[in-house]
């Protein structure tokens, strides 16, 4: 079994080095055969046939990738076939413009971040930065991340300043990438993908709250459909 972190890794960007740790600590609690490898995303188009034979599992990494074309196509693949996937931070932000791409077929749909004037900004800046905070989480049931926390609030680390806009919210639900975690306030905290057996996106770093003797319960929840 092998799952794919999709995103360019840099060993002194802290979230996509607990990435690796997070994966580790799930991975050794359910004492599978998992590995795991770092694809660059400017390599996807040429090798995208290749990686969809190799790896059962994607976790779409957080930071800038280098293509985000290559990013979409992995996260299409894994929507459309029903492949475990896991998006985190930047993840979240590329599963959601994939979704409104592809689904709702805002073909322009674009991030404020990379491409600020553009018409379709279904990624927009956050109204306050959450770089470096801690946020409560409220999750919603009946849904499969509200299985997977057996709760219904959280406690979670952020890293990022741009997320969902508020003007996309209704048409993303709607068309079944439901919100079913959400901030005090009601905006979109962790999506999840109607129908499919895992496919989760959350604003938050979960990865930066794992730890050996606790790992996180998405991570784990992740590997066991990798390995189910």
């Amino acid at each position: 079994m092998k799952i794919g972190i999709i995103g360019d890794f840099n060993p002194g960007y802290s979230s996509q080095q607990a990435t690796n740790e997070a994966l580790a600590h799930s991975i050794k609690k359910s004492r599978k055969q998992i590995e795991y490898d770092w694809i660059p995303t400017a390599s996807i188009p040429e090798q995208l046939d290749t990686i969809k034979k190799v790896y059962n599992g994607f976790w779409i990494a957080p930071g800038i990738p280098e293509s985000i074309s290559g990013v979409l196509q992995i996260i299409r693949y894994a929507r459309e076939h029903n492949v475990p996937l896991i998006g985190t931070c930047g993840g979240f932000q590329n599963i959601i413009i994939e979704y409104a791409k592809n689904k709702l077929m805002i073909e322009d749909a674009d991030h404020e971040e990379l491409n600020p004037d553009a018409s379709k900004l279904v990624i927009s800046k956050l109204t306050c930065s959450l770089v470096g905070q801690k946020g409560e989480v409220h999750i919603k049931s009946p849904s499969k991340v509200g299985e997977i926390y057996q709760k219904k609030t959280t406690v979670e680390p952020f890293r990022c300043n741009y997320g969902l806009n508020p003007e996309f919210e209704a048409p993303i639900h709607e068309a079944g990438l439901k919100i079913v975690g959400t901030d005090v306030e009601g905006r979109p905290r962790i999506v999840e993908l109607q129908g499919h057996q895992f496919f989760i996106g959350t604003l938050f770093v979960p990865q930066l709250s794992s730890t050996q003797e606790n790992p996180h319960c998405l991570i784990d929840s992740f590997i066991e459909h990798v390995s189910g």
